[in-house]
């Protein structure tokens, strides 16, 4: 379970009954907070900081704690902010600034300066907003009574994020070969990424996933095949494709599991020992969480394992996306998004059917795939590209629709969404902030989670949403 670490801040010049009671709300808060937050997040309270060695001590703490994520701090009454500069210098943890208090109302017939000395986070809380500015720390600035529902899902989203985050830190990403000859939006610097991020993307050949075939019995594939036929229709008598694309899957499930990688990509450009360009074996990993960019594009591979992660707890679905074409019917505009093969399951909206098809590319045989309608629903697109000198967030909302009429002859898994606020303004708005054709699309997640994701990992973020004007 991941941890929030609840600090409180005061300083010691109040008196031991005044400070009593500061660890008694704070505690009380805490208590309301863990139990508010589910599944998400354990919240941890701890005890209130009253000088610059109980802070490095507390910050250092959360820093080398694993399990924390990340950490809310609250001034309870009034805190000196210069005795938490080295504390927050060595924190390493994304941090949520609540600014709230222990009394959602005034007792006004009742309240004195003992009141008042207690209460402060009125401006307590504006000395630490402060020193968080002045030292260029990146947090999440949440205000209002704690246990109103909209102060709640803020800080619900922010653990959901800072979640993500420390997953981030750790992933590992696997390219079978590298990304596709020639196209440019897929490249992108992996030293850069490892650095921000935690992105350990590494090269592996396609040989390391060949070699653990020679290990998959028989009665495992069986066993595979099982499965599928109780989750999806067969609609194909090709059964010796099927059971290819099994292989792939149980050597995926081994080398991801033994290496303990979160994402990989693959090209049909480098298949030596493939049979086929893994299709159901891919879209069944990402059904997993796994992580998948098409093409060598590690950074929508890991971007997807990163915010999959974040949607965990969320109803919704997240996965690889690729805008495809268009249905451009004056005032009914429809974008269509499909992939050749490796769209997630996650997106159905009808019984997934296991097809065989010849894929046209990759000159090999004709692979197996789980072909489907897509969900409908408000959601988001993302796409992380690399402009050189920084990443680039572009994010826009959309809402999936029905498809119009029925695609028969269309071989591959597709959904289909109206671009918000409209078509012309939100396609000439992500063409010109460099938006890539390769996606993350969510229902799970929200433009508020991909802001915050933003600003937390210092990333620059172009959204498109409702308040898009212009897209020139």
């Amino acid at each position: 379970m991941d941890k929030l670490y609840f600090i409180t801040g005061s300083q010691d010049l109040y008196g031991e009954e005044t400070l009593v009671k500061v660890a008694e709300d704070s505690r009380s808060m805490a208590e309301y907070l863990d139990k508010a937050l589910g599944d998400v997040a354990e919240v941890i309270w701890k005890p209130t900081v009253l000088n610059s060695d109980q802070i490095i001590k507390v910050c250092t703490q959360a820093s080398a704690d694993q399990e924390c994520v990340g950490v809310i701090t609250w001034m309870h009454t009034f805190s000196p902010a210069k005795m938490w500069i080295k504390g927050l210098q060595i924190l390493n943890k994304p941090m949520l600034h609540l600014h709230t208090q222990a009394n959602e109302r005034l007792p006004y017939d009742k309240i004195d300066m003992d009141f008042m000395n207690l209460n402060q986070s009125a401006h307590g809380d504006r000395e630490f907003g402060f020193i968080c500015t002045r030292l260029g720390i990146a947090r999440e600035v949440v205000a209002g009574y704690y246990e109103h529902p909209e102060v709640v899902s803020r800080i619900r989203r922010f653990a959901e994020v800072a979640g993500a985050i420390a997953f981030s830190r750790n992933l590992k990403v696997a390219m079978f070969g590298n990304n596709m000859r020639e196209v440019a939006v897929t490249d992108g610097d992996r030293v850069e990424s490892q650095i921000r991020y935690g992105w350990e993307v590494n090269y592996h050949p396609i040989g390391d996933l060949v070699k653990l075939f020679d290990e998959i019995t028989d009665e495992q594939i069986d066993a595979r095949i099982g499965e599928y036929r109780d989750l999806y229709d067969f609609a194909s008598d090709d059964i010796s494709s099927v059971k290819e694309q099994a292989k792939y899957e149980i050597a995926l499930d081994r080398f991801v599991t033994e290496g303990g990688f979160g994402a990989y990509t693959d090209t049909f450009q480098d298949l030596y020992g493939l049979k086929q360009l893994p299709g159901l074996a891919t879209q069944r990993m990402q059904g997993k969480g796994i992580g998948f960019g098409a093409e060598g594009d590690y950074k929508t591979a890991a971007l997807n394992a990163v915010l999959n992660r974040m949607g965990t707890k969320r109803d919704g679905a997240t996965g690889f996306m690729e805008d495809y074409t268009y249905d451009l019917t004056p005032g009914e505009e429809l974008v269509l998004g499909a992939h050749m093969l490796e769209v997630s399951p996650v997106f159905a909206a009808t019984k997934p059917k296991i097809e065989v098809h010849p894929l046209g590319i990759g000159n090999r045989e004709d692979p197996a795939r789980l072909v489907f309608d897509g969900i409908q629903g408000d959601g988001v697109v993302i796409c992380m590209v690399d402009l050189g000198d920084r990443f680039r967030l572009v994010c826009a909302k959309v809402k999936l629709v029905k498809q119009p009429h029925p695609m028969p002859q269309l071989p591959v898994a597709r959904l289909m969404w109206k671009l918000v606020p409209d078509f012309s303004t939100g396609t000439e708005a992500w063409l010109n902030a460099g938006g890539g054709h390769h996606t993350v699309l969510s229902t799970a997640i929200d433009a508020e989670h991909i802001r915050l994701f933003a600003k937390l990992t210092g990333t620059e973020l172009y959204m498109i949403d409702e308040n898009t004007v212009s897209g020139r």
